[in-house]
C-alpha cells in the first residue's frame, strides 16, 4: 500500500499543525477547515476506512478522538463539537472534529481553493495543543 498524505505527515516528511500525538494517534489542523479549531484525528496505523480498523486501533482513535473533542469545547468555548466520518478524501482512515455554534456553522464547505493561512493554523495550533 502507497504511504497517505497522513502516513507522510506522521513520518514528518510533511509538515502539520499537530495539536496531540501518543504512540497510537495524531491529531492536526485540516489546513482548510470548515471552522476555527476543525481537527483531524487520525491512526498512525494507515487502514483505508474507520470500519475496517481492528478493535483495539478503533477503541483508541475514538477515546483520543473524546479526548480531543472536549478539549477543543473548553479551549474554544464552542457551543459544540461536530464529528465526521467522511472516508472518500484521503485514503486513510481519521475522524473530523469541528467546533460550532449553530447547524450552519457545522454543514458549511470549506473553500478548498484557498491557500492555506499557516501563520493562523499555527497559531490555533499552539492554543489548541495538548
Amino acid at each position: 500500500m502507497q504511504d497517505s498524505i497522513f502516513t507522510k505527515i506522521i513520518k514528518g516528511e510533511i509538515p502539520s499543525h499537530k495539536v496531540y500525538e501518543d504512540e497510537d494517534v495524531i491529531a492536526f489542523l485540516d489546513i482548510h477547515p470548515v471552522m476555527p479549531g476543525h481537527t483531524l484525528v487520525v491512526p498512525k496505523k494507515q487502514v483505508e476506512f474507520v470500519w475496517d480498523l481492528d478493535g483495539e486501533t478503533y477503541a483508541k482513535l475514538t477515546a483520543a478522538t473524546k479526548k480531543i473533542a472536549l478539549h477543543l469545547r473548553e479551549t474554544l468555548d464552542a457551543e459544540y463539537i461536530g464529528s465526521q466520518i467522511i472516508g472518500v478524501d484521503v485514503p486513510h482512515a481519521h475522524i473530523h472534529l469541528i467546533p460550532f455554534m449553530n447547524a450552519i456553522d457545522f454543514h458549511q464547505e470549506a473553500d478548498q481553493s484557498v491557500e492555506p493561512d499557516h501563520a493562523a493554523l499555527a497559531k490555533m495550533a499552539e492554543l489548541l495543543s495538548l
